[in-house]
């Protein structure tokens, strides 16, 4: 199993230094997470400067909130980031589900599960070389391959589960071992049930803090600043980890689980984490 780690949000001058050091150890790769009406960097911008200073590492969006986005600009931009890295970028998609970032860009809440099926289909179609419409030719540059970069889809409901059967790709589970296993299950039926050859790669995550109390205490800040919308900001920061052995603990879990990657997320700016998370996975 692959080991991951999710960007701090709070400091994006601090990125570039942890992408380096990362790129130095023995990470697969650098996820960013998305919102709109909140003060973290775009992770497309981010993670295009992120590829630039990198040359092994994969970039990820984890997940990027579609239903925000005009779906031909975004199949542009995704196609040219997976283009200009050589293939490294990992298109993470989902519906969200903060309403001001709806309000922020101008989209209906309610609408965005169907809006992103319908993206999805645009977007692929446009990867393909297909022309956007009867009034509008092709949209370039082509990805690497003609169905796009590799998407990984978030969520928990049925319907975010079934998109990885429908679309391919694979999953990306923010959840516990203790229930992951059920999601990584319902995925695999999806696949089958749709069809498809193989199997679709599974992303799991966990939220991670590991240094002094001070470094702890900034990434919980900053984890429950961004979790406080949800009103469930305390049992979310229950579930860090902050020490070696729970970390380790956590990768022989969803490695039993079958995962293909684990995100060790981080929210506390010390790049210093990358060195300590390295050694405590050695």
């Amino acid at each position: 199993m692959h080991i991951g780690l999710g960007l701090p949000i709070s400091d994006p001058t601090v990125l570039l230094d942890w992408a380096r050091r990362a790129e130095a150890g023995p990470f697969s790769t650098l996820g960013l997470l998305d919102r709109l009406a909140y003060d973290n960097p775009e992770p497309m911008v981010a993670l295009s400067m992120i590829a630039g200073a990198t040359s092994r590492i994969k970039v990820q969006t984890e997940v990027l909130i579609a239903p925000l986005r005009e779906p031909s600009l975004l199949a542009k931009q995704a196609a040219t980031l997976d283009r200009m890295s050589g293939g490294r970028f990992v298109l993470g998609v989902g519906v969200g589900g903060r309403e001001d970032d709806h309000v922020a860009s101008g989209t209906d809440l309610r609408t965005r599960g169907r809006r992103l099926d319908e993206q999805l289909e645009l977007m692929r179609r446009l990867w393909s070389g297909e022309a956007h419409s009867a009034g509008c030719g092709p949209i370039g540059p082509a990805p690497l391959r003609t169905a796009g970069p590799e998407i990984l889809f978030g969520g928990f409901q049925p319907a975010a589960l079934d998109r990885v059967g429908r679309f391919g790709g694979g999953f990306l589970a923010a959840a516990a071992p203790s229930w992951a296993g059920g999601l990584f299950d319902s995925v695999r039926r999806s696949w089958t049930e749709h069809g498809r050859d193989g199997a679709p790669r599974i992303v799991a995550q966990v939220n991670v803090a590991l240094g002094a109390p001070d470094v702890v205490e900034d990434a919980r800040a900053s984890m429950g600043a961004y979790y406080a919308f949800s009103g469930r900001a305390d049992y979310m920061l229950d579930g860090m980890l902050t020490t070696p052995a729970d970390i380790r603990s956590a990768i022989k879990q969803f490695d039993d689980l079958g995962a293909d990657e684990l995100m060790l997320y981080c929210y506390g700016a010390d790049a210093d984490q990358v060195d300590r998370l390295a050694d405590a996975i050695a």
